[in-house]
């Protein structure tokens, strides 16, 4: 009796709802980057747009997903919007009114790599939310993965 209680307690924990699952932290945010860079300096550039937007599973994770843009501002690969690839976002705001995107190239032209914050719609709640972005620079394109913050 003791195991089916016991294996009945693993399966409803097993098959919980994604909420009680953790959220993303920053540490998750630069590891994810950090595995995108060194995909793209095996593969290329090409291959890692090919990973980002078909959803592959090492660089989408609930709310945490890796996207791309190049030196000007062109979005090359998101997986949670597509509709953004190929656009050119650099001078619209969010809702605060912060040209978060020109904060990114300047980071990247400057430091390489680092945090910016800015507000988003998180995928997960369909809200707008306080996010932060680990951005690095590789080559002529950035790769980007943020975490909301509660």
């Amino acid at each position: 009796m003791k195991f089916l209680t016991h294996a009945a307690l693993i399966a409803a924990i097993s098959f919980a709802p994604a909420a009680f699952a953790a959220e993303p932290s920053e540490k998750d945010a630069i590891a994810m980057v950090e595995k995108g860079v060194s995909f793209m300096k095996v593969s290329g550039k090409d291959e890692m747009i090919k990973r980002i937007n078909a959803k592959d599973a090492d660089y989408v994770q609930g709310s945490l997903y890796l996207t791309m843009r190049d030196t000007k501002g062109v979005i090359l690969a998101n997986p949670v919007n597509p509709a953004m690839i190929g656009k050119d976002l650099v001078d619209v705001p969010d809702a605060d009114g912060k040209l978060f995107r020109r904060e990114i190239l300047e980071l990247a032209k400057t430091k390489g790599k680092g945090w910016v914050d800015y507000k988003f719609k998180n995928p997960a709640s369909g809200k707008v939310e306080a996010k932060t972005s680990y951005i690095y620079l590789v080559g002529d394109v950035t790769l980007e993965a943020g975490i909301y913050k509660k």
